[in-house]
This record gives structure tokens, sequence and C-alpha cells, in this order.
């Protein structure tokens, strides 16, 4: 496990680069990050090779470290998901998670209904019971949306649960009102029942909500 030392370096630095901190194009060197972070050299380099694989720096002995375009970071990177939420880029990683969810999600749901395991139908059905607008709804909506992901028996649908379970995350902090609860209520005992048609009708409404109203700020439950 990595240390908190590192973990805190390779978040200002991945930060520093999603937030436009460091320009596009732009070089560094691990001495300087060295001076700015206050970390060892060692840690810095083990961060900066992190970086580096997700495609926010490049590296070579001649020219240094340098900053890369967006269109070369790794965006399904929960790394980089966490990075752009809380950057100035937050509302263009929300409304992209938002496309995602809308595009995966329903899929992964079709496929649940069909591929879950006796064991998931039985969680879900449980799931389904226990769902209120009370503070737990947050981490049953997590396990929900995690589940259905993972029961869908399609293994680049689950390499993304990380990166969906960030976009509810981001949302815990909303109190879900009565329909919202109701609808991944359904969800649960559609995926459970077999239902493709059910499931699919309700994440496609649960995701759709979570689209903020022009008239309004208030947010529902994801």
């Amino acid at each position: 496990m990595r240390s908190p030392a590192f973990r805190r370096v390779l978040d200002e630095i991945g930060a520093a680069v999603v937030d436009g901190e460091f320009a596009e194009g732009s070089r560094t060197s691990v001495e300087a990050l060295v001076d700015r972070t206050l970390a060892s050299r060692s840690i810095v380099r083990e961060a900066t090779r992190v970086l580096a694989s997700l495609g926010l720096l490049s590296a070579s002995p001649r020219v240094g470290l340098v900053v890369q375009p967006a269109s070369a970071w790794n965006l399904l990177d929960p790394q980089v998901v966490r990075w752009r939420l809380a950057g100035p880029g937050r509302e263009q990683q929300l409304r992209e998670l938002r496309e995602l969810r809308a595009a995966l999600e329903p899929a992964a749901a079709r496929a649940a209904a069909t591929r879950a395991t006796p064991a998931a139908r039985a969680r879900l059905r449980e799931l389904a019971h226990r769902l209120a607008p009370t503070a737990a709804f947050a981490d049953l909506d997590a396990e929900l949306h995690d589940l259905v992901l993972r029961s869908s028996g399609n293994a680049l649908f689950v390499h993304l649960a990380n990166v969906v379970a960030l976009a509810v995350h981001d949302r815990a902090g909303v109190d879900p009102v009565p329909h919202d609860v109701r609808l991944h209520a359904a969800l649960a005992r559609a995926v459970a029942d077999a239902d493709a048609d059910a499931a699919d009708a309700a994440v496609r409404e649960i995701v759709a909500r979570t689209q903020p109203s022009e008239s309004t700020t208030v947010i529902s439950g994801a």
C-alpha cells in the first residue's frame, strides 16, 4: 500500500495538471516538483511515473517532464475523474458522467436481469425492501448501482463500475426525494425478477433525473 505522503504528492501534481495550473506542453522536472511538494525525490519520481501511466505527463531524459493535452489522459481512470470533479472542469465532468451512465447503465441493467446470480437477486430484493429516504440511502444507492453493473456479466461494464461509483458518491450529500427512492427500488426488483424491460426503464429515468433542471438547483438522488 502506498504511503499517505505518496498520495498527497500524486493528488497535488495530478490536480495541478487537470486544473490547468501546469499548462499543456509546459515542462517541469522531478527536482522542481520536489521543491514544490517538499517530498522526497523517490516519492516524486514514483508519482510522476503514475501520472505518466495515466497520460498526464510524458518523461524523457533530455526533455524532462512534459504536461500532456487532455486528449492523452486516461479519462476513465477513477483518479483522473476525481481530479476533474474537484477542479474547474467539474461541470463538464458531471455532464460526461451523465452521458456515460445513460449509455452504459440501461444495457447493464438489461444484462443483469438475465445474468444475475441467485445470490445477487436475493441481495437486490433486500435492497428494494431497505431503500428509504434516510441517511442510509446513499450507501444503499451506491451498492445497488455497483451490484447491477457487476451482475451484468460484461467485463467492460464491471471495469467501469468504479467510475460510475464516483458519480453516485458525488451526489451522496443530496437528500433523495420519495420518487427517486421508488425508482431505485423498482430497479432492484426488476433485475431481481429478471424483468429486463422494467430494469431498463427504471435506470433510464434514474439517470435522466440526475440532470439539473434549468429552473431549479435542486438535484435528485443518483
